[in-house]
């Protein structure tokens, strides 16, 4: 276990000093929002010493010095809706927020590009740029609440990334703070570079282990001027799952292509006090297209509608209208809060597998709940093989028992994922805290140890968000 120094009166005076008495906290009672993210409290939960609603750069900056100069261990929080446990103060320590630097810094429309802090929320982020006929593409199902640094450090995706990819495609410039109190400028607005090492691609993804995150500059696109949603009721989950490697080799690529089970649209609806067309349905696939050409989109439209109707689709409902698409939208967006309110310890997974074999998961899953006998509602990304497969914790199943089950479980849908499917354990939500034992066990020997060296070379003194993505003893 790592060994760092506690705050102390002096350290927290030195902090006010830095940061404004109005951007330190140290008591409890308002540092308990910072003592967790979307993840389980009662199993991951851990209270900070201070926390640091940074409102600058030279302020982060300032305060990794301090930090460095008394190994004070520092956990990065952008708006904490993380599921992975990234954003948890392991070690106590300072949890540095970045909810305070917020602004749009520029909007390039020559460049097509928007410079903007940290803390910015992805879908105020978005809003700004409507009015220009723009929109960043690669966010989140979470964009009402994630934060733009978040998203880089989680190298985050969602439901448009059939079509366009993740976080990280859209990233041309990055502004860091090392652990050592260093402010880099990486990138810039070109959108090819290759002078030198890309050390910008190694903080996207690094869950704040590497570094902090203050401000990027991100490619933007036109907004499509049409778009299309289908909601697509199948019999079975599986007959539902089959169609989607079907679709993708038709020669369309939709915007989004959404896997529902029955479990999970009933809970999202009882959640949303809302209903949709459910009898003798076993899940659904949400599907969206988009593009610039009306009639294209419509034809599209009726192309994939047609192929699932040839293989076994129960009914294909078109959302004409703007309420109609967020109405079933909605649905998709709140299942994992559905699921939270049925039992808030649970363990919300994030496999990923090539597209080819994501058909053979939802066996495999049946065959999980069956031996342990939990509830596993599954729902995701299934255009780009990304499933969020859902182990709930029975109410009356005592925390020690659930303890097991979860570790036995994890490490047979792991096992199976990467060993047989040639998949990986996590798609978008990260390693974090909750998954570091099972990536040190299924990556490569050599490629885990090249990994631990990179953490050192960045963070010799494992201040930087210690305890995440690998374990300790590195």
């Amino acid at each position: 276990m790592m060994k760092y120094n506690k705050i102390t009166s002096e350290i927290l005076a030195e902090l006010v000093a830095i940061a404004g008495p109005n951007n330190v906290l140290s008591d409890c009672d308002r540092m308990e929002h910072y003592s967790h993210d979307e993840t389980s409290v009662e199993e991951y939960g851990h209270m900070p010493e201070a926390v640091v609603t940074a409102e600058s750069t030279e302020q982060i900056a300032a305060i990794m010095k301090l930090a460095s100069r008394n190994l004070i261990p520092v956990t990065p929080r952008g708006a904490g809706s993380g599921l992975s446990g990234g954003a948890i103060p392991l070690y106590g320590g300072i949890v540095l927020s970045v909810e305070k630097m917020n602004k749009v810094l520029e909007i390039d429309e020559k460049n097509l590009t928007v410079t903007a802090e940290a803390g910015i929320i992805t879908n105020e982020l978005n809003e700004q740029l409507v009015s220009q006929g723009l929109f960043f593409a690669g966010y989140p199902m979470s964009l009402e609440t994630c934060f733009l640094g978040g998203n880089i450090a989680e190298n985050a995706g969602g439901g448009k990334a059939v079509k366009y990819g993740v976080t990280g495609r859209y990233v041309l410039g990055l502004e860091v703070v090392t652990p050592q109190g260093q402010i880099l400028s990486l990138g810039g607005k070109v959108t090819k570079d290759v002078s030198g090492y890309d050390l910008k691609q190694l903080y996207i993804g690094s869950e704040g282990t590497l570094g902090i995150i203050t401000k990027a500059t991100i490619r933007l696109l036109g907004l499509p001027k049409a778009k299309s949603d289908l909601l697509v009721p199948f019999k079975t989950a599986q007959e539902a799952i089959d169609v989607v490697p079907l679709i993708m080799k038709a020669g369309i690529i939709p915007t989004s292509i959404e896997f529902m089970d029955r479990t999970s649209i009933e809970m999202s609806c009882s959640y949303l006090n809302e209903t949709l067309p459910l009898e003798g349905v076993g899940a659904m696939l949400l599907l969206e297209l988009d593009g610039n050409n009306e009639n294209q989109v419509e034809q599209d439209m009726i192309s994939v509608g047609d192929l699932c109707e040839a293989n076994g689709a129960m009914e294909v409902y078109i959302a004409e209208d703007k309420n109609t698409q967020e109405r079933i939208w909605s649905v998709r967006r709140n299942i994992a809060e559905a699921l939270k309110v049925y039992s808030p310890v649970q363990s919300l997974e994030d496999v990923v597998v090539p597209i080819n074999s994501i058909a053979l998961v939802l066996p495999e899953l049946t065959r999980l709940s069956e031996k342990y006998g939990v509830t596993i509602p599954c729902y995701g990304h299934a255009g780009d093989g990304n499933l969020h497969a859902t182990v709930v914790k029975d109410p009356e199943t005592s925390q020690e028992r659930w303890h097991e089950i979860e570790e036995q479980l994890l490490s047979e849908l792991y096992a199976f994922i990467v060993g047989e499917l040639g998949g990986k354990i996590s798609g978008e939500h990260g390693i974090g805290l909750k998954r570091k034992k099972y990536l040190s066990e299924l990556m490569s020997a050599d490629e885990y140890a090249l990994s631990c060296s990179l953490k050192k070379a960045f963070d010799p003194l494992m201040i930087m968000n210690p305890g995440k993505i690998l374990v300790e003893e590195i």
